[in-house]
């Protein structure tokens, strides 16, 4: 009932607005350009965990450091944060006079309460979604498949787009 209740609210007064006025709620200005900034936060930041969660993910699989159970750790982080407290910790980071805000306001970059803000909190939050899913693929993943590729000639990048992605 508490999704259920709102959802339905949501559909009646849509359609209490009759097809004009539904579609000039969602073409108005403010409307596009909070769906230019959702849609395109959310998709650098899809970008950027792709690429660096597919990283960490290697790393903790195929490699044993020190300090790698730390980083195991940290990646399960935003997990144990509750979203506000999460939102709140990364405006007070990034805030002009915060710990990461204050260098990169000398360089001329706002990080607080801009679309790079969002995308830094979306990357925040979904980075362990795509660590903790590839972690199993890459675990069943047998290392000598690899070295086999290498050893039939083909270089690190070849090995990772034509044996580990298709995985």
């Amino acid at each position: 009932l508490i999704v259920l209740i709102p959802l339905s609210t949501l559909f009646w007064k849509s359609a209490n607005l009759g097809p004009a006025g539904f579609w000039q709620a969602v073409t108005a200005p403010r409307v596009v350009a909070s769906y230019k900034l959702t849609f395109g936060a959310s998709l650098a930041a899809a970008a950027v965990n792709a690429v660096f969660g597919f990283i960490v993910t290697w790393v903790l699989v195929r490699y044993r450091f020190p300090g790698r159970r730390l980083v195991d750790a940290l990646v399960d982080f935003p997990f144990a944060l509750p979203t506000a407290v999460a939102g709140i910790t990364l405006t007070t980071l990034f805030a002009p006079n915060g710990w990461l805000g204050a260098p990169l306001d000398k360089i001329g970059v706002k990080a607080a309460f801009t679309p790079l803000g969002i995308t830094l909190a979306l990357t925040f939050i979904g980075l362990p979604f795509v660590v903790r899913t590839l972690q199993p693929v890459l675990e069943s993943l047998d290392p000598e498949v690899e070295e086999a590729a290498a050893s039939l000639g083909a270089n690190r990048l070849q090995t990772i787009f034509r044996v580990v992605l298709p995985a």
